[in-house]
């Protein structure tokens, strides 16, 4: 059974001493780049949302740490920047733990996330349908 966490503080200090650096340091990018999003544990990770919908998951692994979900749209326009991690069709982008936290390249993904929930809600909010795909949205009239 995986172990549940109360807050994101929590979760951090479960991690290995190596990796709640890491953490911290994305943790602080993604606040500090969002600084009106939320900060709660959603699916036993951490994870910022922006009028009650998710900008940006991250989590600790024993090789890496990875933001989610990368959608479609996102890694289309950061695919330089990207071209260095491991960005899987899943919506994952891998971060060694080896190499210092790109600081620069997670803020901005975090804003292009805030952008991207911000359009949504308010496609919905003008009575459009969002539909979701496989890490795109459509919006239809």
């Amino acid at each position: 059974m995986a172990k549940t966490f109360k807050s994101v503080d929590d979760y951090i200090a479960s991690q290995p001493k190596e990796v709640r650096g890491l953490l911290e340091r994305v943790r602080g990018t993604i606040r500090n780049a969002v600084p009106g999003a939320e900060e709660v544990i959603s699916y036993g990770i951490p994870a910022f949302k922006l009028h009650g919908r998710p900008i940006l998951y991250f989590a600790g692994w024993k090789q890496h740490y990875s933001l989610y979900p990368s959608t479609a749209p996102l890694v289309e326009a950061f695919k330089k920047e990207l071209a260095p991690y491991e960005v899987n069709n899943k919506g994952t982008i891998r971060f060694p733990l080896s190499e210092p936290v790109p600081v620069k390249l997670i803020a901005d993904l975090a804003r292009f996330r805030a952008k991207e929930v911000a359009a949504n809600v308010q496609a919905k909010g003008a009575g459009r349908k969002s539909v979701v795909g496989k890490n795109r949205r459509l919006a239809l009239r």
